[in-house]
């Protein structure tokens, strides 16, 4: 029986991928551990490996595909012994025998963890009815039972859309993930139904056709979102429609943190070249303040659940990464334990492998906070919107001499504004307030980090 190469799953919210290169064509032998192909997910470039020996007999998927469905077949492995002819007139329609297993390409790597989880796509149960053992109930609206696939339902929830506006394409009327991205974009999306009276409404956002109806024609170009972006907005969208936030402001007077990074600075050691081995940046002062704030604070070091409130016990700060298209927020494991050199090497080596997109999935994902730094930019003030399944997001903004009043004498400060957004189902405000009281404490105290 021939065997199908399956677009795998590169992590647990992986929908689709590009096919952007392949390293075997057809006819080559392959052994099983060989990279075959490279896929572009929204967050990094991974190389493909093969899990049976054989050759490779058929390429369904042609390199520089895009949004190839996960367990797709890509490919058709002939079996040593199989005639490779007839595997790939057989190939591709069989249930699928084996799949491949993937590790980022930076890195290759025959058991790299969580690298080859199986999908959940359609037809299966959603990840929270198969940890309970439970099968999902039916969605409902009304009197009349919706019919959805469990993977239709997630898409339709962190897109923000009622299940029942959607039309559904598959069997007796069934709503399936097609429907649903056809659905963002405004295609089949039935009219809200009237709210009670005195209940309020979001509106609907506007389709691509009521967009565009707006803007005379070729006074733009349409630049297609790459995976990455499709991710963050819905992302983005779920979380500010879902999450109840709010913020709180403080300024910190950073002038001590200034001269103690100077100092530092200037008394590192140095390489064989004479380059210092490392340079603190105000940013690995606030990772390690927000760090230790948050054991200062264990209770706002947290994840909101349905079932129970996580309570971590480290620290692990995802830090926002800009790169090409969009962000990524590598995540600084166990940083409360870690020194600030520590810390400022991986954040360099994160934020070069992030721009190239070489993270690996555990690299990025998870963390039980984050920090946003626009400072550079000489953005004064702002506000992050959470990303799950973090509690918290840290905003902070340019350091500015300010004039401040000290004994009733008015003097310059460097002066340092944070904002803290919240989720208020998982913290409340005086713990808030806590929280961003502890990190104003250290980081206006660098010493305190030191001991």
């Amino acid at each position: 029986m021939p065997i199908n190469i399956l677009m795998p799953a590169l992590s647990p919210t992986m929908e689709k991928g590009n096919l952007a290169k392949w390293l075997k064509k057809e006819g080559d032998k392959v052994r099983s551990g060989d990279v075959i192909a490279e896929i572009e997910t929204d967050k990094a470039t991974m190389e493909v490996e093969a899990v049976d020996e054989g050759t490779i007999a058929k390429i369904l998927v042609p390199e520089g595909t895009q949004d190839v469905p996960v367990n797709n077949v890509i490919a058709v492995l002939a079996g040593d012994g199989e005639d490779v002819k007839a595997a790939a007139s057989g190939g591709g329609t069989s249930p699928p025998k084996a799949e491949a297993k993937s590790t980022p390409s930076s890195q290759p790597s025959k058991s790299e963890p969580g690298s080859s989880r199986p999908h959940r796509g359609e037809g299966t149960g959603s990840t929270a009815a198969q940890a309970t053992g439970k099968s999902p109930a039916p969605q409902a609206n009304g009197h009349d039972r919706i019919f959805s696939s469990p993977l239709a339902r997630r898409l339709a929830k962190e897109a923000g859309i009622e299940l029942a506006r959607i039309d559904g394409s598959g069997p007796h009327g069934r709503i399936v993930a097609r429907d649903v991205e056809q659905a963002k974009s405004g295609k089949g999306l039935k009219a809200p139904a009237a709210a009670p009276a005195g209940a309020s409404t979001i509106a609907p956002a506007m389709s691509d056709k009521q967009i565009l109806s707006l803007f005379e024609d070729g006074s733009y170009e349409i630049v297609p979102h790459d995976n990455m972006r499709r991710t963050i907005a819905q992302r983005l969208t779920a979380s500010i429609q879902t999450i109840p936030h709010f913020y709180l402001t403080m300024d910190c007077d950073i002038g001590r943190l200034l001269a103690a990074r100077e100092d530092i600075n200037a008394s590192a050691p140095k390489d064989k070249e004479k380059k210092p081995l490392y340079k603190l940046s105000v940013n690995d002062f606030v990772i390690k303040a927000m760090a230790i704030a948050l054991q200062r604070v264990p209770n706002a070091n947290v994840s909101w659940t349905e079932s129970g409130m996580l309570k971590h016990k480290h620290s692990d700060i995802g830090v926002a990464v800009a790169m090409p298209g969009g962000l990524i927020t590598p995540i600084i494991r166990k940083a409360e334990t870690k020194s600030l050199s520590t810390i400022s090497s991986e954040m360099k080596d994160f934020a070069a492998r992030a721009r190239a997109r070489k993270l690996k999935p555990e690299e990025y994902q998870g963390g039980t906070t984050a920090v946003s730094n626009l400072g550079m930019y000489g953005i004064k003030d702002f506000t992050a919107v959470i990303n799950p399944p973090h509690a918290t997001i840290l905003a902070v903004g340019a350091s500015e001499e300010r004039a401040v009043v000290r004994g009733g004498k008015i003097e310059a400060a460097h002066i340092m504004s944070v904002t803290l957004s919240c989720d208020h189902r998982a913290v409340d405000g005086a713990l808030g307030a806590e929280l961003i009281g502890a990190f104003k404490t250290l980081i206006e105290n660098p010493v305190m980090m030191m001991v």
